[in-house]
């Protein structure tokens, strides 16, 4: 048997052509490329002598069967001159097949010398970076206008993964967000109420700040087949968690959805999770059900006192969420979730007996909040390609306010009772009409005057439309340029406001419910509608 020219080669190639790669990463890929072919090579000869065993055998029984003793007599000579023969093919095939083994080997050892002489043998990085243009346009109660005709970000991933064990992983996400150049109201003092806001931790990479790189996620995964001897798979999770960009608001964002559904919680948050897959315990298609929980802010006095990180009983208690998602059905195309979840000792910001706001923060209580929603990935039954690519949602969901103390003076979300709110959500991602693998989607939500989500780090820079008091109108038309590595999106959303607070915090103060009309006091200070198109192009690899 002959040797392809590509084993015969293939050492040399690699240890030669590669050296001069104009990068260590196509050294790498080269290599990568001439394994993948040499084990093709070698598939190839094994199945091939397997299927001239085969032939050779079934030729031996049938001559053996038909042949009188005399031939057979006559025969065993040639018989034995051709197995003389095969053996020796036999012995060449087999040398040829250990020389690619050994040469395989000896490549494979290469390819892991190098990867670990270039980090390869740690973490697997990778790069999303994003420039946006906004055009964005504020009409207030009283009727003046405000806006921004372009503001111009940078926003910058960097993804960390390492699968440790078949059981262990790791992931992490380094964060980088800022406006172009610098932001003229940086050095804003507290008299600016929202500048307190905007440095809380549950949207520090959600926001355009400044040119610091931070942690958006670090969390390690632990998963298993069994749970406690049964049949169930499960996984336990713990750190900073990836709980931005949740289910069906990741599809605006051309992102894969973390956890949480986007439409009652979109924050960044430490804390720990873990999912009970119960498809198979049960026999029901996709069903599972998944822990969460997590602390927003830790009640820790500072470094430098006499007592170092103790409970501060002046400040704020922490801030707790516990919450759960159980998904009754899942079977790839319909499926139906939902989600709870309790947020205790929530704040408001705390203004002086004159109305001053402070850089303190007044405690005003809890939140219940219930999700539950059903997708179609693909209508209908084969009706039409278009239909088969395109998702369908319709999302309903409720909150309740306890309030911490219940009088004239305290209370949330401007009522001294406890309030329950509404929305209702529903969308559409269609196949794009030029290309191949763009989307396009259309996007619309309600809001009640009580209505509350904890969504802060939505992505979007007028503000969280989910929270919208009011009606809130998106499009949306992401196409490729470059495979999926280059991508571009032009994005509007549309934002009328009934009541006010929709992007405050939890109190009576910034999250004071109170009907926008043209006359209301203070008109100047309160958004009607809002608007924001945005313009990005978006690199991914």
């Amino acid at each position: 048997m002959n040797k392809p020219l590509l084993l015969s080669l293939a050492a040399a190639t690699i240890l030669t052509s590669s050296l001069n790669a104009e990068s260590m990463y196509e050294r790498i890929q080269s290599m990568e490329l001439k394994m993948m072919q040499m084990q093709e090579e070698l598939t190839t000869l094994k199945a091939k002598d397997a299927h001239e065993a085969e032939e050779e055998e079934e030729e031996v029984t049938s001559q053996e069967e038909s042949d009188d003793e005399d031939e057979a007599d006559s025969d065993t000579d040639e018989e034995a001159q051709d197995e003389d023969e095969s053996g020796d093919d036999e012995d060449e095939d087999e040398d040829d097949e250990e020389s690619v083994e050994d040469r395989l080997a000896d490549l494979e050892e290469s390819v892991t010398d190098l990867n670990k002489a270039t980090n390869g043998s740690h973490l697997k990085f990778g790069i999303d970076y994003r420039f946006a243009l906004d055009n964005i346009q504020y009409k207030m109660a009283d009727g003046s206008e405000q806006g921004n005709d372009a503001f111009m970000t940078n926003r910058l991933w960097i993804n960390m993964n390492w699968k440790a064990t078949d059981n262990l992983s790791f992931s992490g996400q380094l964060a980088y967000n800022k406006a172009f150049g610098q932001r003229s109201d940086a050095n804003s003092n507290s008299a600016n109420p929202g500048y307190n806001f905007e440095n809380f931790d549950w949207i520090a990479n959600e926001n355009a700040y400044d040119d610091i790189i931070r942690i958006r996620s670090a969390y390690f995964l632990y998963r298993n087949d069994t749970f406690l001897g049964t049949e169930i798979p499960w996984t336990f999770s713990i750190g900073r968690r990836p709980s931005t960009n949740g289910h069906l608001i990741n599809l605006r964002d051309d992102d894969g959805a973390a956890s949480p559904m986007g439409h009652t919680i979109n924050v960044e948050f430490d804390g720990i999770s873990s999912k009970f897959s119960l498809e198979d315990a049960v026999g029901v298609e996709g069903m599972y059900m998944k822990f969460c929980a997590g602390r927003g802010m830790s009640n820790a006095a500072h470094k430098f006192t006499a007592t170092p990180y103790a409970s501060d009983i002046v400040a704020n208690p922490d801030i707790d969420l516990v919450g759960l998602i159980f998904v009754p059905y899942d079977n790839g195309q319909y499926a139906i979730a939902t989600q709870y979840y309790f947020a205790g000792n929530l704040i408001d910001q705390q203004f002086s007996s004159l109305g001053v706001p402070q850089d303190a923060f007044d405690t005003v209580g809890g939140l219940h909040s219930f999700t539950a929603n059903i997708s179609a990935n693909g209508i209908g039954d084969e009706w039409s390609d278009y239909l088969d690519d395109t998702f369908f949602f319709l999302s309903g969901a409720m909150s309740q306010t306890d309030p911490k103390d219940r009088g004239a003076q305290t209370g949330m979300l401007g009522s001294a009772n406890s309030e329950i709110g509404y929305s209702v959500w529903a969308g559409v991602q269609m196949p794009s009409i030029f290309t191949e693998d763009g989307r396009w989607g259309l996007e619309y939500n309600k809001g009640s005057k009580y209505w509350r989500s904890i969504t802060y780090a939505e992505d979007t820079n007028i503000g969280s439309k989910i929270a919208t008091r009011g009606d809130a109108y998106e499009v949306y038309f992401t196409e490729p340029l470059i495979e999926d590595i280059l991508t571009l999106q032009v994005r509007a959303t549309y934002i009328d406001y009934k009541y006010t607070g929709s992007n405050g915090f939890f109190g009576n103060t910034t999250g004071n419910a109170q009907e926008i009309t043209s006359t209301m006091p203070n008109g100047k200070f309160y958004v009607d509608t809002a608007q924001d198109i945005r313009f990005y192009l978006r690199y991914r690899y």
